[in-house]
């Protein structure tokens, strides 16, 4: 917010960096202060909001970078020291959109590195993620601003080479997360339903599987009636295989092969796929160039404006929430695991007595318990009862808020910077391909060739990664076992 608060002041360039420094820091302690007051963020939550926020803001000056307004503006900031060329010509932001993102980026490196192993918010380190605001903001504007010291042949090996493999491998991961979601919210419906009988479930099951059916074969029709027309021959093509595939996958997800081996598979993991290919291959063949007339939404001069400007701000939106959740919920790494209780005297010759000095008060208050379980005197959920009461003595963060990870961390903190640095590689790498030097309005995001291409690849990709993990345990029953 407060990067944002600072553009219209870059015209005088002392001024506006140190409004941007002062804007930045105000914009996220008012953040990070409305997130504490308000009771239904907890502290985790309001972390990742803050990060999301801040790959959004980033994106966003990445894209503002693209244009020559942005450029001089720029350029007179550094007091016509930096002079962004490629091969005598102006790049319209390339470097600068590389040199923008690789400054994030690396901010993220650094806190991936500092913030490994920890396990809860007691751990000292904890603090460097869930707060210091000012201090990570002006931290991250003095990177960008040191990158523009970086000779420029730096960031064209880097954007043609190291950011465009992150950028593949962040589209990859986000497919096989997509995929994993597909199948947990199927189970977690079919459990439910196992479990209470609940005709609530069943309905929202069947319900939800329906209608991502319904959106999958509507969208279809869409582009068949408004990008298939004669001369298309990419989005007939990407549209009639898409169809085709769409149509396999769900009939593997019932084979009774499939169901033998994978009796939860089914339909509703079939439509979560089926809806987002579809919706990946519908916006590849919006978003392509109209060079051979295959795109009416190019056409539609008199919004075109509105259109490019919404279009840019929805995809940073979309970017940055996939990556959270991403960075959240990947690779299954969750450090808040449930109460685990060892059980006393499971060695033979142990006499099952408290026969150790406890280190404090309330360890010698859980040893306590622990042996009143064994001995039976107590229920076991008296164990429940302790930690729960340890954790309100600790429960307020210090800032009036409420702090979830005393027992553990909601998400691995290393693995969530490094999903975020790999989502820099992608917003630098979608925003600096095929860009149009001769353009002078603002620049459309994705609208290039390239970019179709990476979404009808990427929605093949993801119609692999499901079929296999319908298909891996027929073909390896031993290592999916039951």
């Amino acid at each position: 917010m407060g990067a944002l608060l600072s553009l219209p002041l870059l015209a005088v360039p002392s001024l506006g960096t140190l409004m941007s420094f002062g804007a930045s820091c105000c914009g996220a302690a008012a953040c990070s202060a409305i997130c504490n007051q308000c009771g239904i963020f907890k502290s985790s939550m309001a972390t990742r909001i803050a990060y999301a926020f801040l790959l959004l803001i980033n994106s966003i000056i990445s894209w503002l970078m693209l244009t020559p307004w942005a450029l001089k503006k720029l350029e007179h900031l550094t007091l016509d020291y930096v002079n962004i060329s490629c091969q005598g010509k102006q790049c319209y932001g390339y470097v600068a959109v590389q040199r923008v993102n690789f400054a994030l980026g690396l901010f993220h490196l650094i806190l991936s590195i500092l913030l490994l192993g920890v396990k809860s918010s007691r751990d000292g380190r904890a603090a460097l993620q869930n707060g210091y605001w000012g201090p990570k903001v002006i931290v991250w504007l003095a990177f960008v601003v040191l990158t523009f010291f970086i000779p420029e042949t730096f960031f064209q090996v880097w954007g043609q080479y190291i950011a465009l493999a992150g950028a593949m491998l962040f589209v990859l991961l986000g497919l096989i997360l997509l995929v994993d979601l597909a199948h947990t919210w199927a189970e977690y419906c079919l459990e439910k339903i196992e479990e209470h009988d609940s005709r609530a479930w069943r309905v929202l099951l069947i319900g939800s599987t329906l209608g991502m059916f319904t959106a999958s074969f509507a969208m279809t029709i869409l582009m068949y009636i408004f990008f298939a027309q004669s001369g298309c021959a990419m989005n007939q093509a990407a549209i009639t295989v898409n169809l085709i595939v769409l149509l396999l996958i769900t009939a593997v997800s019932v084979h009774p092969t499939v169901q033998e081996y994978n009796p939860k598979a089914g339909l509703a993991q079939a439509a979560m796929v089926s809806v987002y290919c579809t919706y990946l291959t519908m916006s590849a063949v919006s978003m392509e160039p109209d060079d051979r007339h295959c795109n009416p939404l190019i056409r539609a001069r008199g919004t075109r404006t509105a259109s490019i400007v919404l279009g840019a701000i929805v995809t940073m939106l979309t970017i940055a929430y996939t990556t959270t959740r991403a960075a959240t919920q990947g690779i299954a790494l969750n450090g808040n695991s449930s109460h685990a209780y060892s059980k006393v005297g499971d060695e033979e010759g142990e006499h099952g007595l408290v026969d150790q000095q406890p280190s404090s008060r309330r360890e010698m208050r859980a040893e306590a318990l622990r042996a009143a379980v064994e001995a039976g005197s107590l229920p076991a959920n008296a164990l429940d009862e302790s930690d729960d009461d340890d954790d309100d003595d600790d429960s307020d963060d210090g800032r009036g808020g409420k702090d979830d990870e005393r027992g553990g961390t909601q998400y691995n903190y290393a693995l969530f910077h490094v999903i975020f640095l790999l989502a820099t590689t992608w917003v630098a790498t979608l925003l600096t391909q095929n860009i149009d030097y001769e353009a002078t309005g603002v620049a459309a995001v994705g609208r290039t060739y390239w970019a179709s291409w990476v979404k009808i690849v990427s929605s093949w990709v993801c119609y692999a990664i499901y079929s296999w993990s319908l298909l891996a345990p027929v073909v390896m029953p031993g290592r999916f076992g039951n």
